[in-house]
């Protein structure tokens, strides 16, 4: 079993950053691969980003990449999304989760965090 623990979400301007964590604890962590993905009011579950469990390689949405940057310290079970030029259409509650074994961009994800708002106002 792995529980999943985020934070830093909040209320940010358009153009401002925030910077998410995930905690993680039970399991080996750095056997997980890691995903964030996103729900807002409406709409279905989206991919955000995802790393690997080594942390070698990452994965993108199209609507984040080049703004977004994933990463991971397994020595602190935590991973981290940090995000800069937030857009209005970023405001969304993200989820942290974690799979064992290869990287994906689906919802196929073993465990999940219980979620944090982030609301970027224009």
């Amino acid at each position: 079993q792995v529980q999943l623990v985020e934070s830093g979400g909040g209320l940010v301007q358009t153009g401002g950053s925030l910077r998410l964590s995930c905690a993680a604890s039970g399991r080996t962590f750095s056997y997980y691969a890691m995903g964030w993905f996103r729900q807002a009011p409406g709409k279905e579950r989206q991919f955000v980003a995802g790393i690997t469990w080594s942390g070698d390689i990452t994965y993108y949405a199209d609507s984040v990449k080049g703004r977004f940057t994933i990463s991971r310290d397994n020595a602190k079970n935590t991973n981290y999304l940090q995000m800069n030029s937030l857009k209005p259409e970023d405001t969304a509650v993200y989820y942290c989760a974690a799979r064992r074994g290869s990287l994906v961009t689906s919802a196929l994800y073993d465990y999940w965090g219980q979620g944090t708002q982030v609301t970027v106002s224009s």
